[in-house]
Parts: structure tokens; C-alpha cells; sequence
């Protein structure tokens, strides 16, 4: 089944890129674009998404003034929120305050569908922002995300596809989907270098996983 997106920008050239890159991704349908906060509460009440992606500036109302909104009138309504502020402020007052997930305007677009399918599952918190943002992300300098930094120190202790998905409460197919990020960011072919790469660069030692 497709997670039902609702995206909130008020530039309509960012609102079109967005949409091209998860119209691609083929299981995300878009069910309504906002461009102003005070669109996004109505459009979710016509539209029920799983998900809205939302903007941190936006007129009429900021995305965290809606972000608060959402949470109140929508718990179940998952909130990814879109900026161009990297600073671990800006990140951690969004996730504090209900965001599933805090993605830089940066961010290779082929990584936004992954984005928000981590954020649907909503079993961590995770961060997209550019190599080198945040320095004391050991993974920053290749682009993982929390979640992928996590199934990688899983696949340096051996564990099978089957038993990381035991442990992360995920389907066998979401780990080969994370494990493929995973190779094509660190620019490796399988499981034997991804986990070589891990012990040579520090990875494996100094990852935290979050159940």
C-alpha cells in the first residue's frame, strides 16, 4: 500500500522537485501540496495522509507552530520536517517537539523516499543533513542516516537480513532496501566490504544502536 504524502512548501519550485523525486520512488502517492502552514490542517482533514512533509519556514503560520498543531489534532499523522538550517538546534527542538524525521534541503533526492518510509515506520529518529554537518555523527561524512548507521553495526556483528529485521521490528525486504542505501553510499558492493569499510573508518565501534 502507497504512504499517502502531504507535502508543505511555499516554494512551488521545491514542491515540484519533492514531487518528482518520490513520484519515482513508485509506493508513495502524493495526496495534496500546501503552500502556507495555515493550508496544512485543513488539507489534512480532506485528505487523511499518513505523512506530511513539512517546511520549517512557512507564512501565516512557521512549520513548528504547525508541526504543534499537527501533533495535537493529528497524533497519528506522521510529521517529516524540510529545512534549510542544519544546526543541531534547529534538529533537535524539531524532534522534541513530534517530528518523525528532520531532512535538509540538501539532501540527494534519491534519499527522500527512504526519508519518509523510515519516518512511517517510526521507530527512530532520523536526520538527513549534508557530509559533515553534524561532526558528531560518525557516519556524517558518508551520508548515513541514523537508522542505516544502525543496520550496519548490526551487519559487523554477522546478523542475518531475517534477525535485523527481528531486532528493528522491520520486514526482511525494508533491510535489503536500507542495506542497498547503505552500499551505495559508502560505495561498496556487499555485506563483506560494507563491514570492512565500517571497522577501517572507526564505524563499527563508536555506532549507538536505538532499539
Amino acid at each position: 500500500m502507497a504512504i499517502k504524502v502531504l507535502l508543505a512548501d511555499d516554494h512551488p519550485l521545491i514542491l515540484q522537485g519533492i514531487r518528482r523525486a518520490l513520484e519515482e520512488a513508485g509506493d508513495i502517492e502524493i495526496v495534496a501540496e500546501a503552500q502556507s502552514g495555515s493550508q496544512v490542517l485543513p488539507l489534512i482533514g480532506q485528505t487523511d495522509p499518513d505523512l506530511v512533509m513539512l517546511d520549517i519556514q512557512m507564512p501565516e503560520l512557521d512549520g513548528l507552530g504547525c508541526l504543534d498543531r499537527i501533533r495535537a489534532r493529528y497524533p497519528k499523522v506522521k510529521v517529516v520536517m524540510l529545512s534549510a538550517h542544519t544546526d543541531r538546534r534547529h534538529i533537535e527542538l524539531a524532534l522534541k517537539r513530534g517530528a518523525s524525521a528532520y531532512i535538509a534541503k540538501t539532501v540527494n533526492p534519491l534519499d527522500l523516499a527512504s526519508a519518509l518510509r523510515q519516518a512511517f515506520e517510526g521507530t527512530v529518529f532520523t536526520t538527513f543533513v549534508p557530509a559533515g554537518a553534524d561532526e558528531e555523527n560518525p557516519g556524517a561524512a558518508a551520508g548515513l542516516t541514523e537508522r542505516e548507521l544502525a543496520m550496519l553495526k548490526a551487519l559487523t556483528w554477522g546478523l542475518s537480513n531475517q534477525a535485523i529485521g527481528k531486532k528493528y521490528w522491520v520486514t526482511e525486504q525494508t533491510v535489503k532496501f536500507h542495506l542497498g542505501n547503505i552500499y551505495r553510499k559508502l560505495g561498496v558492493a556487499n555485506r563483506t566490504e560494507a563491514a570492512r569499510f565500517a571497522h577501517e573508518n572507526g564505524l563499527a565501534d563508536s555506532l549507538a544502536v536505538t532499539n
